[in-house]
């Protein structure tokens, strides 16, 4: 494919982004629980301790700023200030699909950000579906060298390829091609879906062929059917994509039924996260990340105070919720202080 038509591609999703209405018709799935209040918590919130360590690496917030863009000058822009606050609070990064980079080697800058935030736990990113189009392990350990990263994210989309103009449709045997990747790759292997959710199902055969982690990235947050709807202009087209309004799994949903099936595997959860609360109810039900795409972005682009001001918001109220939960630590907080609203 031209690399000026992934180039161009990119910019659309950003623009669609920040501009127009492109989230999901279903929630997030979080509303369903709410945390156990300890009106005695018997610890000082000055001394609880937020930091968890995975993949070697030490984050002080259990946060990652999504895979989100790159490829494009303003894309640029926004990866630099998301690893510069990255690196200040502590959190983890994916940078979006480096498909067009390793196609266009003009474009790497936009996602080399190690420079900005060369602590941080970070995560490269590739499409699965291209191993059906080329790509292999000599990629994948491409994009890993590219940015320096820590683990590879290979994205699951299906859907969005299927709404897509020329998208790439062919899913075709992926699993073994997975496996093969995580053998011969030098970090871990992440894989994600991009805001449909992954089964528990699902997640047993990624672990089985040595997938170390699950981005679960359910449904309740952006939807790429409908980001991919305002690039369309067939109505016909436009009437498919509108369908899968209300498609896939809540991420609440897909992050409970993987952590409680005795899968043992990191698991992030992301889709739909916004708030705070969004992101202590996420790590009380097991997630070891939680993930933040869209609400992020838009502050991002705004500016990097705007940026660091809803961290801060963040982080003050993942904090509170430990401390009302008498909550010391990570480990402490997802024990059993949230429970499911009964209907």
């Amino acid at each position: 494919m031209d690399d000026k038509f992934i180039s161009n591609r990119k910019s659309d999703h950003i623009k669609i982004n920040l501009e127009k209405d492109v989230s999901s018709h279903l929630s997030n799935g979080f509303e369903q629980y709410r945390f156990l209040h300890n009106a005695l918590p018997e610890i000082d919130l000055a001394k609880i301790d937020t930091q968890h360590r995975l993949f070697n690496k030490s984050v002080g917030l259990p946060i990652l700023f999504s895979s989100m863009t790159g490829g494009t000058d303003l894309a640029a822009e926004i990866n630099q200030r998301l690893a510069s606050a990255a690196e200040k609070y502590g959190l983890a990064m994916g940078v979006g699909s480096q498909r067009a980079a390793i196609e266009d080697p003009k474009l790497v800058s936009s996602f080399q950000v190690r420079k900005y935030a060369p602590s941080i736990l970070l995560f490269a990113n590739l499409g699965a579906v291209q191993f059906n189009y080329g790509f292999g392990i000599n990629e994948c350990l491409q994009a890993v060298d590219m940015i320096g990263a820590d683990g590879l994210i290979l994205h699951l989309n299906p859907l969005q390829e299927a709404i897509q103009l020329n998208g790439n449709t062919n899913f075709e045997s992926l699993l073994p091609k997975i496996e093969q990747v995580a053998k011969k790759l030098t970090v871990p292997l992440v894989v994600k879906e991009v805001g449909w959710g992954i089964s528990a199902s699902l997640a047993k055969k990624l672990i089985d062929v040595g997938v170390a982690a699950i981005d679960v990235s359910g449904a309740g947050g952006t939807s790429w059917s409908q980001v991919e709807r305002f690039r369309l202009s067939n109505d016909s087209d436009i009437r498919v994509a509108e369908a899968f309004l209300d498609w896939g799994l809540p991420t609440a949903k897909a992050l409970t039924d993987i952590a409680g099936s005795s899968l043992n595997i990191a698991l992030f959860a992301s889709g739909g996260l916004r708030t705070g609360m969004d992101v202590a109810k996420a790590i009380a039900l097991g997630a070891d990340l939680a993930g933040i795409a869209g609400a992020i972005l838009k502050k991002a682009a705004l500016s990097y105070d705007q940026l660091e001001k809803e961290i801060e918001i963040i982080a003050r109220i993942f904090r509170i919720a430990m401390f009302v939960t008498g909550s010391l630590n990570i480990k402490g907080f997802q024990n059993h202080k949230i429970e499911k609203i009964e209907k």
